[in-house]
C-alpha cells in the first residue's frame, strides 16, 4: 500500500504569493519524484501532486515545515484523488477567481544574495537600483490586482529581455517566476533632476546624488511606497535647513544608517530591537541614543524632545547604493509638506516638493499605492508598534475571537465585508472579509482633502485586491470627523457608529485574540463620549458587543477646545481653577502673558467654548505646563514626551487623589494631586521628582480602579489602549502595578495603541454587532 500511486489536490492559504512559493513547491516535488502542477489562484496556492504514498506523505510534511522564510501558511488542506497519469511537474499560469482570498505579501527588503550581485562589478546587475528576486523586492506597493502576476503589477510595461526571461523560466534559478525581475537592459532606470525639474546629465545618477548629499544638499529620493526627503544626518546646518524648508515643527526626524554596526555605535540596542532592525520588514525602530552619540550627531535637531532616535537600515537597492560612497547616516523623512500625504507619483514630486528639495532622484517603476515607513519599538522584549505601514501591510489580523464572542453565528451570506474608516488623526482604515481584518497602511491626519482622498483611494484599492464590496460601514461617532462625514452621506449600506474608546479597547482585544469580557483602560487625548463630553480617561467592562463605563477621570473645562491641545498652559489654568485651594507657581505666572490668562479665565468662568473633558492626555498637558516643561506644543503629544523624558524613574511616592461613586460610575478626582504637585513646585522640588511621582500616581490609580472593578464584576483581564500608553514609563509602571495585583494584562503589538489602531477596533465591534443584532439590516439607509 505504501508504494501505491496516489494524487492529492492541495490548497494553501496565507502569504504564499510573491514569496517564491511556487518555485519552492516545484523543487520540492522533484526532490520527492512527484508529478503534477502548481499555480497561483485567488485563494492562494493550488497544486496537484501524484506519486507513491510515502513520497506524498513526506512532501506534505515538508510543504509546511520547509516553506520559504517570507511565506506564512495560515491554512493547508488536501484531498485524496485517484491518479491522473501526470508525466512531469510544472508551474501553470495563474488562475483568477471571484473569491480573492489570497493574502498579498508586504514589501520586502533587498536580500543578501541580491546585495552581493549589486556590489559585484562582474555581475550584469552591478549597481542596478531595481535588483530583486523571489526572496525580496516590492510587492504590495506595485500590485494593481490579484493574483500576484507580472501582468497585474506596475512593472508590466517592461518586457523581459532574453537573459531575464531565461532566469524567470529556469526552476533552478532564484528568479524563477519572480514577478518584478528586470535588469539594466529591460527594466526601469533611475535619473536625477535638479531643483527646477530639469534632468541632470550624469553617467551614474546615484553616485552623483550621493556626492550631492555629502556636500550638504537635500534630496527627494523615491522609495518603495513614496518619496523621502534625505540629507546627511551628521551635518547640523543641513538638518536645520530641512526642518525650516519643510516647515517641520519639533517632531523628530527618522535616520537611516548604512549598517547595523553604525547603529550600535550611536544607540543602545537590545536583541529584540536588533531583530526588528534587520528583519525583512526593515521598520524604523525607536532606540535610546548613547550619550557619546550627541558628539557625532546634531541630536537636538534630529530628535529635540527625547533621548530616543528613530533608526532604520536600508531596504531598497537604491538606498544601499547611496551609502556605498562614504555616507553613514542620512535623515530619511516622509517626502511631503507637513500635514499632507507622502508624494508617490513622479509627476507630483517636483511641484509638491519645490522649495524643499535641491535634487530629485527618480525611478521609472510606478508606485501603485503610497505607503509610509513603519515605526515600531520594543517593550519588554515584545514589539510595541507606533505606526503600521510598509513591510507589515496588508498582513491580516484574525477575528475568530470576535466571532466566538458573538451570541450566535448566522449563515456566512449574512456577514458581508466590513469597511471601518478609522478616526481623524493617524488614520488607517480596515477591511474585514471572512473573519480576516486587513488594516491599511498609515494614511495620516485627515485635516485636508488630499489625505481624505488618500483614504478613499486606499479603501477602493483594498476592495479591488480582496474582491470585497463593503456591506457594512463602521466609523467614529464624532460627527465632525471627515471620515464620519463621508460615512454619513453613503447610501444603501449598513452604518455603525462606534464610540472612540470602545474601539481602542476592541482593537487591543482583537489583535490578541481575546473573546472577552475584559476591563478596558483607554487613556488618550480626545474622543467624543456618549454623554457629549470629551472622553480620554476611561475604564470599561465589556466586550465587542458592548461596554459599560465603570470609571472616569473627573471632568474639567477644555478652554478653547482644540486650542488647548496646542497651548498646554490653558489646561494648567483649567485644573488649577478647578480647585480653589491651589495657587499657580510664580514661574508659571511669569511665563504666560497676563492678558491671555485673563481671557482664558473668563472663558472658564463663563463656560464659553469650554467643553468638558476627562482626558488623561490633557492632564499630562496641564502637568507639563505647571512644571515649566512645555507651555506651547508644536505637535500632538509633545508636552507628554517632554514630561516623560524629565521623569526620575526611581521615585516611588504617589500624589493624593480621590475616588468617589457618582451615580454608579467611579469618578477619579485630581484636585488633591494638582494641589500637592503645585505645592512641591513652589517649594523648589525637582521637576524630575515631580514628573516621576506623577507617572507613579497614574499607574497607582489604574491599579486601584481596576481592583475595584474586579471586586464588582469578577474580571481579571485588563486591556490597555490609547495614545497615552505610548508613554513607555507610564506603561511600565502600570503593567507592574496591575501584575502585582494578579491581573493578566493585554497590550498592543500588531497595531498601534494610538488612533492608528482604531479602525481594527471599529471593524471588530461592527462584526460583533452584525453577528448578534437581529435588526441590523434595518439600519441600512
Amino acid at each position: 500500500m505504501l508504494s501505491e500511486v496516489i494524487r492529492v489536490d492541495v490548497q494553501v492559504k496565507g502569504i504564499v504569493q510573491g514569496v517564491g512559493f511556487r518555485p519552492f513547491v516545484y523543487r520540492l516535488a522533484h526532490q520527492h519524484d512527484l508529478k503534477g502542477w502548481v499555480t497561483n489562484d485567488s485563494s492562494g496556492i493550488r497544486l496537484e501532486a501524484e506519486g507513491r504514498r510515502t513520497d506524498i506523505d513526506a512532501f506534505l510534511v515538508s510543504l509546511r515545515a520547509s516553506a520559504p522564510p517570507l511565506s506564512h501558511i495560515e491554512e493547508l488542506t488536501w484531498e485524496l484523488q485517484s491518479p491522473n497519469g501526470y508525466t512531469e511537474f510544472r508551474i501553470k499560469e495563474s488562475v483568477g477567481a471571484a473569491s480573492h482570498e489570497v493574502h498579498l505579501s508586504p514589501d520586502i527588503c533587498v536580500c543578501e544574495d541580491c546585495l552581493a550581485e549589486l556590489k559585484d562589478p562582474g555581475n550584469r546587475r552591478f549597481r542596478y537600483p531595481y535588483i530583486n528576486c523571489t526572496n525580496c523586492g516590492p510587492r504590495f506597493t506595485i500590485t494593481v490586482q490579484v493574483p500576484y502576476d507580472r501582468k497585474y503589477t506596475t512593472i508590466r510595461d517592461f518586457e523581459l529581455c532574453e537573459d531575464c526571461a531565461k532566469e524567470y523560466h529556469d526552476p533552478a534559478n532564484r528568479r524563477f517566476h519572480a514577478q518584478p525581475v528586470s535588469c539594466p537592459v529591460c527594466g526601469p532606470s533611475v535619473y536625477l533632476l535638479d531643483a527646477s525639474g530639469k534632468r541632470v546629465d550624469s553617467a551614474d545618477p546615484v553616485a552623483y546624488a550621493a556626492e550631492c548629499l555629502k556636500s550638504g544638499a537635500i534630496l527627494a529620493v523615491k522609495g518603495l511606497g513614496g518619496y523621502h526627503l534625505a540629507c546627511d544626518a551628521t551635518r547640523e546646518a543641513t538638518v536645520r535647513e530641512l526642518r525650516v524648508r519643510k516647515r517641520r515643527d519639533g517632531k523628530p526626524f527618522a535616520v537611516m544608517a548604512d549598517t547595523l554596526e553604525t547603529v550600535l555605535r550611536i544607540c543602545n540596542v537590545t536583541e529584540k530591537e536588533r531583530e526588528l532592525l534587520t528583519s525583512p520588514q526593515r521598520p524604523i525602530v525607536l532606540l535610546p541614543l548613547k550619550s557619546e552619540a550627541r558628539k557625532l550627531l546634531p541630536a537636538d535637531f534630529l530628535s529635540p524632545d527625547n533621548g530616543m532616535l528613530g533608526v532604520m537600515l536600508p531596504y531598497t537597492p537604491l538606498q544601499h547604493l547611496l551609502f556605498l560612497d562614504g555616507l553613514e547616516l542620512m535623515v530619511m523623512t516622509s517626502g511631503n509638506r507637513s500635514g499632507e500625504p507622502i508624494v508617490y507619483r513622479d509627476e507630483e514630486a517636483v511641484p509638491t516638493l519645490q522649495g524643499i528639495a535641491d535634487y530629485y532622484l527618480v525611478g521609472d517603476l510606478p508606485i501603485h499605492i503610497r505607503t509610509d515607513d513603519t515605526v515600531t519599538s520594543v517593550f519588554r522584549e515584545r514589539e510595541y508598534i507606533i505606526r503600521r505601514s510598509r513591510g507589515y501591510v496588508p498582513y491580516p489580523v484574525d477575528l475568530t475571537a470576535v466571532v466566538q464572542s458573538a451570541e450566535r453565528q448566522p449563515h456566512k451570506s449574512r456577514n458581508p465585508p466590513i469597511l471601518a474608516l478609522g478616526g481623524e488623526l493617524k488614520n488607517t482604515f480596515c477591511l474585514v472579509k471572512d473573519r480576516k481584518a486587513f488594516v491599511s497602511h498609515h494614511i495620516g491626519d485627515l485635516d485636508n482633502l488630499e489625505t481624505l482622498d488618500s483614504l478613499m483611494d486606499g479603501a477602493e484599492h483594498f476592495g479591488r485586491i480582496f474582491s470585497a464590496e463593503a456591506g457594512v460601514l463602521a466609523y467614529d461617532m464624532h460627527p465632525g470627523y471627515r471620515s464620519s462625514q463621508y460615512a454619513s452621506v453613503q447610501k444603501n449600506i449598513v452604518k455603525i457608529p462606534v464610540q472612540h474608546h470602545h474601539a481602542h479597547i476592541a482593537s487591543c482585544m482583537a489583535e490578541n485574540g481575546i473573546s472577552g469580557p475584559v476591563i478596558g483602560v483607554a487613556f488618550d487625548g480626545t474622543g467624543l463620549g456618549e454623554d457629549g463630553h470629551i472622553w480620554g480617561g476611561e475604564f470599561f467592562a465589556g466586550d465587542y458587543g458592548g461596554f459599560e463605563r465603570m470609571a472616569r477621570f473627573g471632568y474639567v473645562p477644555l478652554p478653547g477646545g482644540d486650542a488647548a491641545v496646542k497651548e498646554p498652559w490653558r489646561m494648567a489654568l483649567s485644573y488649577v481653577m478647578n480647585d480653589d485651594a491651589t495657587e499657580l507657581p510664580a514661574d508659571w505666572l511669569n511665563n504666560i502673558e497676563p492678558y491671555k490668562r485673563d481671557i482664558v479665565k473668563r472663558q472658564i468662568l463663563q463656560r464659553i467654548n469650554t467643553p468638558l473633558t476627562s482626558s488623561v492626555g490633557r492632564l499630562f498637558d496641564a502637568v507639563a505646563s505647571l512644571t515649566g516643561v512645555c507651555h506651547y506644543a508644536e505637535y500632538e503629544g509633545q508636552a507628554a514626551i517632554r514630561l516623560e523624558r524629565a521623569a526620575d524613574q526611581e521615585v516611588s511616592r504617589i500624589y493624593p487623589y480621590e475616588v468617589k461613586d457618582l451615580k454608579g460610575i467611579l469618578e477619579i478626582g485630581t484636585a488633591p494631586l494638582i494641589r500637592e504637585l503645585v505645592r512641591e513646585m513652589r517649594s523648589g522640588m525637582s521637576i524630575s521628582g515631580i514628573s516621576g511621582a506623577f507617572h507613579r500616581t497614574l499607574a497607582a490609580i489604574v491599579g486601584d480602579v481596576c481592583r475595584r472593578i474586579r471586586s464588582e464584576r469578577g474580571l481579571n483581564e485588563v486591556a490597555l489602549s490609547g495614545g497615552v500608553f505610548q508613554n513607555r514609563l507610564l506603561l511600565a509602571f502600570t503593567v507592574d502595578e496591575l501584575e502585582r495585583s494578579g491581573f493578566r494584562v493585554w497590550l498592543h503589538s500588531k497595531v498601534p495603541a494610538n488612533d492608528g489602531g482604531l479602525s481594527l477596533g471599529q471593524a471588530a465591534i461592527a462584526l460583533g454587532k452584525y453577528l448578534t443584532w437581529e435588526g441590523m439590516r434595518e439600519s441600512c439607509v
